[in-house]
């Protein structure tokens, strides 16, 4: 590592089930207004500009070219990453590190509520050979998965509800929740099936919303910021592509990643080493496979560790304190967005009732939805 980055400004808009009286751009100029004030910038004092988006997700083609005006970026460097939000990071991360850039914004936004045909979006993405043809839509795929990593490890679909019952709970406390819930394990195993055996609540609902963070070097950071959030690691890999050859128990992309995170930022056990984890958990059972992948359990213990409560708030390794993806709402591109922000929010011990005591490092990690194999870790460290 060349030189350490830093958070040094954060802002966020939603997340809202619905937002019929907003659009994506003045959700993103919310967030980018709060970013910017919260780093003490302005939008002029900003070497260059990173959105995260996907053309066939926003209805756009070129969808960059829409982006400038709400960031303040008009006439100005934009690099569109049409991936997550936690590669985008990842890029202004190594924008930094060239040493031509010394203050970096990374936006993404979701407008989701907007899409009227979402599952057609959605399996747009399938492979248009193998997969499309067969009319199904990802969360077929994801019903399949989670069958084999079931059968594989050992973990239960009652293991599954907890996930669900435990970051809906999470989200309660979460005042950018749009679908936090009160529920039980039997609410979960009652719901609506949608592929055997996923069912209509292990699936994170989707939402609008916006999220920007604002990255400095690291003599920009001290300069700018009493508490700068220092990306300590960061890596993002992406698995086979076609579905039909992967190993549906495990993600390697995740283990990938975090053996990339875990090696830059000096960490050789991440229960002992880090204080919570903000994980994907687009689907119940991704959080317990996110969990074995980067090595927090080992195989078909996340389950258990899940079940006897040690991912709770006060348990001995907080997991998704945020709500997670299935109480916050599904932002796709945006996603990880609110887990760094939520990350950040530890680290500056400013997290309110979800705070975690004397939290001084935390792991991000990011999935990018079915029918990927592409998922990114990032450490976060406030020392």
């Amino acid at each position: 590592m060349k030189e350490r980055v830093a958070i040094v400004g954060i802002g966020v808009t939603g997340f809202f089930s619905v937002s019929p009286s907003l659009s994506f751009k003045e959700l993103t100029y919310t967030a980018a207004v709060k970013a910017y004030e919260d780093a003490g910038l302005h939008p002029k004092d900003i070497d260059s500009f990173i959105t995260a988006s996907e053309d066939f997700m926003e209805g756009y083609s070129i969808f960059d070219e829409y982006v400038p005006d709400q960031m303040g970026a008009v006439m100005r460097p934009v690099q569109t990453v049409t991936a997550d939000f936690l590669q985008a990071l990842g890029i202004g991360w190594m924008m930094i590190n060239t040493g031509r850039f010394r203050i970096i914004a990374v936006e993404s936004h979701s407008k989701a509520s907007n899409v009227k045909t979402l599952d057609e979006v959605k399996a747009f993405a399938l492979d248009p050979v193998y997969i499309r043809p067969l009319k199904e839509n990802s969360d077929f795929l994801a019903g399949l998965e989670m069958n084999r990593f079931l059968t594989e490890t050992g973990n239960t679909e009652e293991q599954c509800a907890h996930v669900v019952v435990k970051n809906k709970a999470n989200a309660l406390k979460n005042p950018h929740a749009a679908h936090a819930a009160k529920l039980t394990v039997d609410d979960v195993l009652s719901s609506n099936p949608i592929s055997h055996p996923l069912k209509e609540l292990d699936a994170a609902k989707a939402a609008d919303g916006a999220v920007m963070v604002v990255l400095a070097s690291e003599k920009e950071a001290k300069a700018l910021c009493k508490k700068p959030i220092w990306i300590c690691g960061i890596s993002w890999f992406s698995g086979q592509g076609n579905p039909w050859s992967r190993t549906f128990a495990y993600a390697d992309y995740a283990q990938l990643a975090a053996q990339k995170a875990y090696k830059m930022a000096g960490i050789s056990n991440p229960i002992k080493d880090l204080d919570f984890a903000e994980i994907s958990d687009e689907y119940s059972y991704k959080e317990l496979q996110h969990l074995e992948s980067i090595g927090v359990a080992r195989k078909g213990e996340a389950g258990f560790l899940t079940q006897s409560g040690a991912t709770l708030a006060d348990g001995i390794f907080p997991v998704n304190i945020s709500g997670g993806l299935i109480g916050v709402g599904n932002t796709f591109e945006a996603a990880a967005g609110i887990m760094v922000y939520d990350a950040v929010m530890q680290l500056r011990h400013e997290a309110g009732m979800r705070q975690i005591p004397n939290a001084c490092r935390g792991l991000v990690q990011s999935w990018r939805g079915v029918p990927t194999a592409t998922g990114a870790v990032a450490i976060l460290s406030n020392e």
